[in-house]
């Protein structure tokens, strides 16, 4: 066996384990997106980073948290920072995993699969020219390095809008809690235990919240994240408002009234013009599909009539 084809199969092995540890990491990091076991994993995320065990489970999985351990201590460093930048960071809060470990799971994805597409690109399109080869290579590593961030863009998208579709029934909910003499803290407590399964996303943002708050932080200190990670103008104001209610005291009942009837006005604005762009929609689906077969039957006959008529002429002829 020559030297070349001996480095060509070697290459191909690595590419293909570096692919399959790559795919095994991308699926773990989807399913960790969708996990709703993770809480205790993102309070104090900064000051209190988390560290996780081996879980018990196959040898695969064993492996795959000793590597993800490993590559805990590399994301922190200028390579880390450079792979899981600020933005990064901003769509892992959005998705619920900006922790030790979620991080861990992006930058090893993007690290692995960044280097075994381009590997794997240039194995099949070796024998090819080296405008091909090179164009492959680089639409490997484009696709392994930004793969793990279009996913979570989708699942950030996706936690972004139940996150507002929840907001209305927040809102009722703390406005009823305080006409019946709550405070402000009995009401948040209900609501993150008592109404989870109605309110996933909005109530594990506010036990991190309450979790913070207990931690040491003030009101405001504690609902920053609740304000600002959905980038949500709405959950701005219900955040600024609780701080006021915290801090100077007061009935709420009216403003909260007024904001949710505010919210539903703007949702209704928001479906007729969501009909409005669907019914032009429909109008071009309409002409594409219904006008032949309406032609067809209206004027189908006469087009019949005209052609038998020509060819009676061309016959004749």
């Amino acid at each position: 066996m020559s030297p070349h084809l001996l480095s060509i199969l070697s290459i191909s092995l690595l590419a293909a384990a570096a692919l399959l540890v790559g795919g095994v990491l991308l699926r773990q990091l989807w399913q960790f997106v969708r996990s709703e076991k993770m809480l205790a994993h993102r309070i104090d995320i900064q000051e209190h980073p988390g560290q996780e065990k081996l879980a018990d489970g196959p040898l695969l999985r064993r492996w795959i948290d000793s590597f993800l351990k490993y590559a805990a201590h590399w994301v922190d460093t200028p390579l880390g920072k450079q792979l899981v930048a600020e933005e990064d960071r901003t769509l892992l809060d959005q998705c619920g995993v900006n922790d030790s470990r979620g991080k861990t799971f992006f930058f090893a994805t993007r690290v692995l699969l960044g280097i075994g597409f381009p590997v794997l690109a240039w194995v099949f399109f070796f024998e090819y020219a080296k405008t091909t080869l090179l164009i492959a290579v680089f639409a490997g590593f484009a696709i392994g390095y930004m793969g793990p961030k279009w996913i979570m863009q989708i699942r950030a998208k996706e936690r972004r809008q139940k996150a507002s579709e929840e907001l209305p029934l927040l809102i009722d909910l703390l406005r009823l809690l305080q006409g019946v003499g709550m405070s402000i803290d009995q009401s948040l407590h209900v609501v993150e235990n008592e109404f989870a399964s109605s309110l996933p996303i909005l109530s594990k943002e506010l036990q991190i919240a309450a979790q913070q708050y207990l931690n040491g932080r003030t009101r405001e200190q504690s609902l920053r994240r609740f304000s600002t990670v959905f980038e949500n103008e709405d959950m701005s104001a219900v955040a600024r408002l609780i701080v006021q209610v915290d801090r100077y005291g007061g009935a709420v009942q009216q403003p909260l009234q007024q904001f949710s009837d505010r919210l539903r006005e703007q949702r209704k604005l928001d479906m007729k013009e969501k009909v409005g762009k669907l019914t032009v929609k429909m109008t071009g689906v309409m002409v594409l599909a219904l006008l032949p077969a309406l032609l067809i039957i209206t004027g189908g006959a006469g087009f019949l009539a005209i052609i038998r008529a020509l060819s009676k002429m061309g016959g004749g002829a």
